[in-house]
Protein backbone atom coordinates (compact mmCIF):
# COMPACT_ATOMS: atom_id res chain seq x y z
CA UNK A 1 0.00 0.00 0.00
CA UNK A 2 1.54 3.41 -1.05
CA UNK A 3 1.13 6.86 0.51
CA UNK A 4 1.72 10.54 -0.67
CA UNK A 5 4.99 10.54 1.64
CA UNK A 6 7.53 7.46 1.41
CA UNK A 7 7.22 5.40 4.27
CA UNK A 8 8.20 1.82 5.95
CA UNK A 9 5.06 -0.01 6.61
CA UNK A 10 4.73 -2.40 8.92
CA UNK A 11 1.46 -4.46 8.46
CA UNK A 12 -0.55 -6.29 11.38
CA UNK A 13 1.36 -9.36 12.62
CA UNK A 14 -2.19 -10.95 12.73
CA UNK A 15 -2.50 -11.02 8.89
CA UNK A 16 -5.67 -9.53 9.40
CA UNK A 17 -7.27 -6.15 8.27
CA UNK A 18 -5.96 -3.48 11.12
CA UNK A 19 -7.80 -2.67 13.91
CA UNK A 20 -5.87 0.40 14.42
CA UNK A 21 -2.94 2.62 13.25
CA UNK A 22 0.09 4.08 14.62
CA UNK A 23 1.41 6.91 12.54
CA UNK A 24 5.81 7.40 13.93
CA UNK A 25 7.52 10.50 13.07
CA UNK A 26 11.22 10.56 13.12
CA UNK A 27 13.20 13.74 13.94
CA UNK A 28 15.48 15.95 11.85
CA UNK A 29 17.58 14.68 9.99
CA UNK A 30 16.76 11.33 10.42
CA UNK A 31 14.13 8.86 8.70
CA UNK A 32 11.12 6.39 8.65
CA UNK A 33 13.43 4.01 8.98
CA UNK A 34 15.04 5.33 12.26
CA UNK A 35 11.83 5.67 14.10
CA UNK A 36 10.65 2.21 12.32
CA UNK A 37 13.08 0.08 14.78
CA UNK A 38 11.04 1.76 18.00
CA UNK A 39 7.79 0.44 15.54
CA UNK A 40 9.27 -2.67 15.39
CA UNK A 41 9.61 -3.46 19.26
CA UNK A 42 5.58 -2.06 19.63
CA UNK A 43 4.59 -4.80 17.00
CA UNK A 44 4.99 -8.01 18.55
CA UNK A 45 3.15 -6.61 21.18
CA UNK A 46 0.14 -5.05 19.11
CA UNK A 47 -0.25 -7.36 16.30
CA UNK A 48 -3.68 -5.92 14.86
CA UNK A 49 -1.96 -2.67 14.20
CA UNK A 50 -0.33 -1.36 11.49
CA UNK A 51 2.61 1.29 11.76
CA UNK A 52 3.77 3.95 8.88
CA UNK A 53 6.86 5.41 9.70
CA UNK A 54 6.82 7.88 6.75
CA UNK A 55 9.87 10.44 5.85
CA UNK A 56 9.54 14.14 6.40
CA UNK A 57 8.70 15.25 2.77
CA UNK A 58 12.04 17.03 2.44
CA UNK A 59 15.74 16.44 2.24
CA UNK A 60 17.41 17.75 5.43
CA UNK A 61 19.38 20.87 5.35
CA UNK A 62 21.65 19.90 7.52
CA UNK A 63 22.08 16.65 7.26
CA UNK A 64 21.88 15.46 3.41
CA UNK A 65 21.46 11.91 3.81
CA UNK A 66 18.23 12.27 6.15
CA UNK A 67 15.03 14.47 6.25
CA UNK A 68 13.25 17.18 7.69
CA UNK A 69 9.71 17.87 8.18
CA UNK A 70 10.48 21.78 7.74
CA UNK A 71 14.08 23.75 8.08
CA UNK A 72 15.40 24.96 11.35
CA UNK A 73 18.71 26.55 10.12
CA UNK A 74 18.75 30.79 10.69
CA UNK A 75 14.67 30.88 10.68
CA UNK A 76 12.91 33.28 12.78
CA UNK A 77 10.16 32.05 14.67
CA UNK A 78 8.05 33.16 12.45
CA UNK A 79 9.40 31.47 9.68
CA UNK A 80 9.70 28.22 11.67
CA UNK A 81 5.54 28.31 12.19
CA UNK A 82 5.01 29.33 8.44
CA UNK A 83 6.88 26.16 7.76
CA UNK A 84 5.89 23.82 10.12
CA UNK A 85 2.03 24.64 8.86
CA UNK A 86 3.14 23.31 5.22
CA UNK A 87 4.60 20.36 7.08
CA UNK A 88 1.10 19.73 9.23
CA UNK A 89 -0.29 19.70 5.59
CA UNK A 90 1.14 16.98 4.52
CA UNK A 91 1.16 15.02 7.90
CA UNK A 92 -2.84 15.52 7.81
CA UNK A 93 -2.43 14.02 4.32
CA UNK A 94 -1.40 11.14 5.85
CA UNK A 95 -3.54 10.12 8.25
CA UNK A 96 -6.16 10.90 6.30
CA UNK A 97 -4.54 8.26 4.04
CA UNK A 98 -4.14 6.03 6.00
CA UNK A 99 -7.66 6.03 7.70
CA UNK A 100 -9.17 6.06 4.10
CA UNK A 101 -6.90 2.98 2.70
CA UNK A 102 -7.61 1.02 6.38
CA UNK A 103 -10.89 1.77 7.03
CA UNK A 104 -10.32 3.23 10.04
CA UNK A 105 -12.18 5.69 12.13
CA UNK A 106 -9.78 8.70 14.08
CA UNK A 107 -10.13 7.31 17.38
CA UNK A 108 -8.63 4.29 16.24
CA UNK A 109 -5.37 5.85 15.01
CA UNK A 110 -2.06 7.01 17.25
CA UNK A 111 0.56 9.44 15.96
CA UNK A 112 3.93 10.48 17.77
CA UNK A 113 7.02 11.14 16.85
CA UNK A 114 10.51 11.90 18.37
CA UNK A 115 12.07 15.14 18.45
CA UNK A 116 10.85 17.42 15.04
CA UNK A 117 8.23 14.62 14.97
CA UNK A 118 6.80 15.00 18.30
CA UNK A 119 6.76 18.66 17.59
CA UNK A 120 4.51 18.38 14.29
CA UNK A 121 2.30 15.36 15.97
CA UNK A 122 1.44 17.85 19.06
CA UNK A 123 0.76 20.53 16.63
CA UNK A 124 -1.24 18.38 13.79
CA UNK A 125 -2.88 16.03 16.89
CA UNK A 126 -4.80 18.71 18.76
CA UNK A 127 -5.73 21.43 15.55
CA UNK A 128 -7.55 18.06 13.70
CA UNK A 129 -11.46 18.63 14.45
CA UNK A 130 -11.25 14.91 13.89
CA UNK A 131 -10.06 13.90 17.44
CA UNK A 132 -7.32 11.17 16.99
CA UNK A 133 -7.28 8.67 19.84
CA UNK A 134 -3.54 9.68 21.23
CA UNK A 135 -0.26 11.63 21.16
CA UNK A 136 2.63 10.07 21.80
CA UNK A 137 5.89 12.69 22.05
CA UNK A 138 9.80 11.70 22.49
CA UNK A 139 12.06 14.60 23.48
CA UNK A 140 9.89 17.62 21.72
CA UNK A 141 8.32 21.10 22.06
CA UNK A 142 5.63 23.12 21.15
CA UNK A 143 6.60 24.86 17.88
CA UNK A 144 4.25 27.99 18.94
CA UNK A 145 2.00 28.43 21.41
CA UNK A 146 0.37 31.62 20.58
CA UNK A 147 -0.47 29.97 17.15
CA UNK A 148 -1.98 26.33 19.13
CA UNK A 149 -3.53 28.14 21.64
CA UNK A 150 -5.77 29.64 18.86
CA UNK A 151 -6.24 26.12 17.32
CA UNK A 152 -7.40 23.93 20.19
CA UNK A 153 -9.49 22.03 18.11
CA UNK A 154 -9.62 18.06 20.10
CA UNK A 155 -8.55 16.79 23.11
CA UNK A 156 -6.72 13.76 22.15
CA UNK A 157 -5.18 11.10 25.06
CA UNK A 158 -1.56 12.79 25.26
CA UNK A 159 1.94 11.19 26.33
CA UNK A 160 5.20 13.29 26.69
CA UNK A 161 8.74 11.78 27.71
CA UNK A 162 12.07 13.95 27.61
CA UNK A 163 15.33 13.35 29.01
CA UNK A 164 16.57 15.52 32.19
CA UNK A 165 19.76 15.89 30.45
CA UNK A 166 18.84 16.52 26.82
CA UNK A 167 20.98 19.47 25.45
CA UNK A 168 19.18 19.58 21.94
CA UNK A 169 15.42 20.05 23.13
CA UNK A 170 16.25 21.40 26.11
CA UNK A 171 13.74 20.21 29.34
CA UNK A 172 12.31 23.73 29.79
CA UNK A 173 10.62 22.34 26.58
CA UNK A 174 9.27 19.55 28.35
CA UNK A 175 7.99 21.99 31.45
CA UNK A 176 6.49 24.42 28.92
CA UNK A 177 4.64 22.18 27.25
CA UNK A 178 3.55 20.42 30.72
CA UNK A 179 2.42 24.26 31.93
CA UNK A 180 0.96 24.94 28.51
CA UNK A 181 -1.04 21.87 28.51
CA UNK A 182 -1.93 22.10 32.32
CA UNK A 183 -3.48 25.97 31.41
CA UNK A 184 -5.70 24.80 28.75
CA UNK A 185 -7.29 22.10 31.02
CA UNK A 186 -5.61 19.03 29.28
CA UNK A 187 -5.27 15.84 31.07
CA UNK A 188 -1.79 14.41 29.73
CA UNK A 189 0.76 11.63 31.37
CA UNK A 190 4.42 12.67 31.05
CA UNK A 191 7.94 11.40 32.75
CA UNK A 192 11.01 12.75 32.80
CA UNK A 193 14.11 10.50 32.65
CA UNK A 194 16.55 10.80 34.48
CA UNK A 195 20.52 10.77 33.16
CA UNK A 196 19.49 11.01 29.72
CA UNK A 197 20.08 12.63 26.68
CA UNK A 198 18.27 13.20 23.51
CA UNK A 199 17.18 9.85 22.91
CA UNK A 200 14.11 7.79 23.75
CA UNK A 201 15.68 5.22 26.22
CA UNK A 202 14.20 1.45 26.90
CA UNK A 203 11.98 2.75 29.75
CA UNK A 204 10.50 5.05 27.47
CA UNK A 205 9.59 2.54 24.56
CA UNK A 206 8.54 0.56 26.99
CA UNK A 207 6.15 3.63 28.47
CA UNK A 208 4.82 4.34 24.85
CA UNK A 209 3.71 0.62 24.23
CA UNK A 210 1.62 0.55 27.77
CA UNK A 211 0.21 3.91 26.68
CA UNK A 212 -0.82 2.34 23.78
CA UNK A 213 -2.49 -0.86 24.75
CA UNK A 214 -4.21 1.23 27.23
CA UNK A 215 -5.81 3.60 24.88
CA UNK A 216 -6.45 0.69 22.12
CA UNK A 217 -8.40 -1.34 24.18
Amino acid sequence: MTYTLNTITLEPLSKKKPKNAVILCHGYGGDGKDISILAGYWRTYLPDTIFICPDAPERCAASPTGYQWFDLLDQSPDQILSKSLVAESKLNELIDEVLKKNNLISNQVIIGGFSQGCMLTLQTGIKRKDKINSIIGYSGKIINAEHLSKNLNSRPNILLMHGEQDQVVTVDAFLEAKDFFGKNNYAIESKLFKDCEHRIPTEGSSLGLQFIKKHFR
